[in-house]
């Protein structure tokens, strides 16, 4: 298994990726992650198949423009180019705190702007890693309902997890943006960026974050996430992303930390100091 030396090596790899598009129109390409599920960090560059008939778990990435919806709180859902279209200008976001750090180099590699999008797991209660959904900012809600079913969490345990979080993102919002205005997003690309998927619900948040913000168009670029969560994604009338990139998807995919050599926690202060240095603050 080809393992990442550490977030900043994963992220100068995922930004070669997303700029390296065969198109030439680089970061504002449609790109699909790797249609076999099984591509190791080093693989080539895959881009968005026009028609959407890739194979295999991720290559519905791919497919293509949907018509706009309404999204709860965000009203009516803009809507998205078609494939091969040049998308508008990107914004990286990053998922604190272990996104940051990639989406630092991702950035730094696209010449895009770079922020936070500040979303928490709410676990369940005798096993706080297991999510049963999480919340964001902008309201934003997601459950995972197979989880909150299989562990015989209540409703009322279920809400109170939501409110407990919600403090904690706007307390971690306040805290990494220093009392800055999120970055615009509106008709733009939100590009949303983590250090990997494992169950999806904290990237299912944030990409409702996005849409409420008015992002045209929202792609996820992690570089190592479960083949299912990818899937999940993307599936539906109306997918939570535009388009997924993941460098690797391995099948026998257990966990995030096992595709990094150094997965040390990402700390507050590290969070701060690298969106100060992005804004000048």
């Amino acid at each position: 298994m080809d393992r990442f030396v550490d977030r900043a090596d994963a992220g100068r790899r995922l930004g070669m990726r997303l700029a390296a598009d065969p198109t030439g129109k680089g970061a504002n390409a449609v790109v699909a992650a790797d249609p076999s599920g099984r591509g190791s960090a080093d693989a080539s560059p895959v881009a968005a198949d026009p028609r959407g008939k890739g194979a295999g778990p991720g290559a519905d990435a791919a497919a293509g423009a949907r018509p706009g919806a309404p999204t709860p709180g965000a009203g009516a859902r803009p809507r998205a180019p078609t494939p091969g279209a040049a998308a508008p200008d990107p914004v990286v976001l990053g998922l604190p705190r272990g996104g940051v750090p990639v989406a630092a180099e991702v950035a730094q590699v696209l010449g895009a702007p770079l922020d936070v999008l500040v979303v928490r797991k709410v676990g369940v209660p005798w096993q706080p890693e297991v999510a049963m959904g999480a919340v964001g900012e902008e309201g934003a809600t997601v459950r995972n309902p197979e989880v909150v079913r299989v562990a015989r969490v209540d409703e009322e345990a279920v809400r109170a997890g939501e409110r407990r979080e919600r403090a904690e993102v706007e307390r971690r919002a306040l805290l990494f943006r220093g009392g800055r205005p999120p970055v615009p997003l509106t008709g733009r690309t939100a590009l949303i960026v983590d250090d990997g998927i494992a169950t999806g619900a904290t990237v299912r948040a944030a990409c409702a974050i996005a849409r409420a913000r008015g992002a045209a168009r929202v792609v996820v670029a992690v570089p190592v996430a479960a083949p299912d969560a990818l899937a999940a994604l993307r599936a539906g009338p109306e997918p939570d992303a535009d388009a997924v990139v993941s460098l690797a998807a391995p099948d026998d995919f257990m966990a995030v930390g096992m595709h990094y050599l150094d997965f040390r926690q990402t700390s507050d202060e590290e969070v701060i100091r690298i969106l100060a240095a992005e804004t000048g603050g």
